[in-house]
């Protein structure tokens, strides 16, 4: 392989046949645009504890100290939005002038209305929770892969990426690297090599990341720790060799991040939420969006039926869609892409092994990863998908498919 270098990185020119690049991305809490998913999230849970029928779609925007919540939400007890934003805001790490932004000076705008009777009507008024239809029509997809590993099933650049921003929180609220500040974005990329239908990962081929920091902490200190600390602490030694190239703040100093260097909108990280690049998506965000809204539980429905047949041996990888129409429970169609790994099953095959298996019924989606819990505030860091906790019912897989 032949490759240039530039300063502390390197830039290939020609890779070996079948051999290809793929980068994901992550950011971390403090982005203004996951600040603003935390936020949808943080409200829909206080949500649900109050009242776990709730039908809620809530956005958020943010610039500077000025944020505002808005949306339809449907609930039988009052929740307090203003304390639920600046909380969060607190929480993030946003403590102070000190930090950029003081949670205690913000200024949160509310327009919420009640969900429009037309869609109550047509989704759930009058029917057994068998019944309940789609909350709105739309597309959803879940994606599978044992590429690296057999426990996250997740695309390694994905989890990488994802994985090194939670890393950089934990140095921060640890204070172990106390001159860390919220906001912080990650890109790995890996080289790949395909092998007949199969796609394996060879070598991490860059990490790059961009930390927010107090302004006293000098550039080679900082690439120094973060690439001690976190980089090497997150990414398998086996992946990484002498041509791998680290970058850490390209742009140097990163001070001032957050709201108050970028506007923040719930919904703009959605490829950052799934799958890193690697699948296609439908477009609907999550954040803010009770389980009756079926970009979120089908989507999440999608990843738990992708994960099963690869966990089950199925495939190596599969791609799975799901489409409704508003107000009805059946979806209109259901496709299946095993990109040729299929063991001895044809995506045919592997089709009617899923509609045995699993019903796609948005209520019956509740009831089976029982999605009425106010479990969401954590699924708006770090991404939705490839984290063993156990409120994230779509990862453990179902086992005894109909095969």
């Amino acid at each position: 392989m032949n490759s240039k270098k530039y300063e502390n990185y390197y830039v290939e020119e020609v890779l070996p046949k079948d051999h290809f690049l793929f980068a994901s991305e992550s950011v971390g809490e403090g982005h203004p645009d996951k600040l603003c998913d935390q936020i949808s999230d943080a409200i829909l849970d206080a949500c649900l504890r109050v009242d776990p029928n709730a039908k809620v779609a809530c956005e958020s925007v943010a610039k500077g100290t000025q944020f505002m919540i808005l949306g339809e939400i449907t609930l039988n007890k009052p929740v307090n939005y203003e304390g639920i934003v600046k909380n969060l805001v607190k929480d993030a790490g946003f403590t102070g002038k000190d930090k950029g932004l003081d949670y205690r000076n913000i200024d949160v705008g509310i327009v919420i209305e009640r969900q429009a009777p037309e869609i109550a009507n047509a989704v759930f008024v009058k029917k057994s929770e068998e019944e309940q239809g789609a909350g709105d029509q739309g597309l959803m997809f879940g994606y599978a892969t044992n590429e690296w590993d057999n426990v996250t099933l997740m695309p390694l650049t994905h989890y990488l990426a994802s994985r090194l921003c939670e890393k950089l929180s934990e140095l921060r609220r640890s204070k172990e690297l106390a001159w860390l500040r919220p906001d912080c974005k990650s890109q790995v990329t890996v080289e790949y090599k395909r092998d007949g239908s199969k796609i394996v990962p060879l070598r991490v081929h860059s990490i790059l990341i961009s930390t927010q920091h107090d302004p006293g902490i000098d550039i080679d200190t900082l690439r120094r720790e973060v690439t001690e600390k976190a980089i090497k602490t997150v990414i398998p030694e086996k992946y990484l060799d002498e041509r791998t190239s680290f970058l850490v703040n390209p742009s140097k100093s990163f001070v001032v991040g957050g709201t108050v260097a970028d506007a923040g909108l719930t919904g703009r990280k959605i490829i950052v939420d799934t799958y890193g690049g690697w699948a296609p998506h439908g477009g609907g965000a999550f954040s803010g969006k009770d389980p009756s809204k079926v970009d979120r539980s089908a989507a999440y429905y999608c990843r738990y039926v992708a994960k099963s047949l690869v966990h089950a041996g199925l495939c190596d990888r599969v791609l799975v869609q799901v489409s409704y129409a508003i107000g009805m429970a059946d979806p209109l169609s259901i496709y299946v892409d095993s990109y040729g790994t299929g063991k001895g099953k044809s995506d045919t095959e592997l089709l009617a092994i899923v509609k045995r298996s699993f019903d796609f019924r948005p209520g019956e989606i509740i009831k089976e990863l029982d999605l009425k819990r106010p479990i969401y505030q954590r699924t708006a860091t770090f991404g939705h998908f490839g984290r063993m906790i156990p409120e994230f019912t779509w990862e453990y897989p179902k086992n005894n498919l109909s095969v």
